[in-house]
């Protein structure tokens, strides 16, 4: 007999949940980093004005978001929904990345620096990385989510839409057709059909008589020539691609009418403002108060000066009622400050 005592397995214990949550959250960070719509034109380009727009704000509080730190952050919103950085001596962009959290809010990275010969990998405390974040899900608030995947299924859509007409001029026989000739020896016709297969944008086959007989028709019935270009009006191509380019570039909060033929002046300056206020200032609010908290020191980020997002002759105007008004509430001895707290002004 073995001397010594079986020892009973106790049950497996597991929090109910977990497992999925994992999952999830692994799946949100491996399929949300990438978009399939991201090499189209609409999406880069909407993607530069991000980048290019962050690049030129205004930065006070650190010298340590330079303009090309703040062009790489600019990009990696733009792609992946989150920006990362090592902070040294300068800001040390962060590649591939995995963390621990509490609480939801992350204490320790195992962070990729990218170098010539192969990315190297660090650990660092949260307090190390500057970790910048947009539209976070609630399941995973560790985590961003990039514009494109936030709006699947009208990427699928253009990317569906793109690659279509990428495979139609490139296989479809675009400029190709079909010309009858009259009776002639059937060798020459089988040189003939031969010597202008696959021309793109000249006679595909040629018909003759008995091909014609053969097929039923009268001889000479219908002698014209047929093209073989596809007519892609009839599927809708050009209104679904405008839209899914427009659906993408409000995805990136970017106004549609920006990029119509027929745009004048002030809406291309009205689309400006909206990109400026509504999405690249809240990204750079995010930002500053990241790098506030991990550089130590108040920082203010701001787009919309150099931008220049802003009614410059309405302003002017505004200005100029501002001293206006001003002039006459001291005149009339009230006091300035009291007259600007009424109308809710600081």
């Amino acid at each position: 007999m073995w001397p010594f005592k079986r020892k009973t397995a106790t049950p497996e214990q597991r929090a109910s949940g977990f497992t999925s949550e994992v999952i999830v959250a692994r799946e949100a960070y491996l399929s949300g980093s990438r978009g399939i719509a991201e090499l189209t034109a609409t999406a880069q380009g909407a993607i530069s004005l991000w980048e290019n727009g962050i690049a030129v704000a205004d930065v006070t509080g650190t010298n340590m978001l330079n303009r090309q730190a703040l062009a790489l952050a600019g990009r990696m919103l733009a792609l992946r929904g989150e920006a990362l950085f090592l902070i040294r001596d300068k800001l040390v962009p962060i590649t591939e990345y995995s963390l621990r959290t509490r609480d939801g809010v992350p204490t320790a990275y195992r962070a990729t620096i990218p170098e010539v010969g192969g990315g190297r990998t660090v650990t660092a405390l949260a307090a190390e990385v500057l970790h910048v974040r947009v539209a976070s899900d609630p399941a995973a608030p560790y985590y961003g989510q990039a514009p494109l995947k936030r709006s699947q299924i009208t990427a699928s859509m253009l990317n569906a839409v793109e690659t279509a007409l990428q495979d139609v001029f490139r296989d479809a026989p675009l400029g190709s057709q079909i010309v009858p000739m009259p009776e002639s020896a059937a060798n020459n016709v089988d040189e003939l059909r031969s010597s202008f297969r696959g021309r793109r944008g000249q006679v595909l086959v040629v018909e003759g008589v008995p091909q014609a007989v053969a097929a039923g028709m009268h001889p000479d019935h219908a002698k014209r020539p047929d093209h073989l270009s596809p007519d892609l009006s009839k599927s809708m191509t050009k209104e679904t691609l405008q839209a899914a380019r427009g659906a993408i570039l409000m995805a990136f909060g970017i106004l549609p009418g920006m990029v119509d033929p027929n745009t004048t002046g002030p809406l291309i300056r009205e689309g400006q403002r909206h990109l400026a206020q509504w999405t690249l200032q809240p990204i750079a609010a995010l930002m500053a108060e990241e790098a506030s908290a991990k550089l130590g020191t108040p920082v203010t980020m701001d787009v919309m000066r150099p931008l220049q997002a802003f009614d410059a002759g309405g302003r002017a105007r505004a200005a100029t009622q501002i001293i206006d008004a001003l002039a006459a509430a001291k005149e009339a001895g009230v006091d300035p400050a009291t007259a600007m707290r009424l109308v809710d002004w600081q």
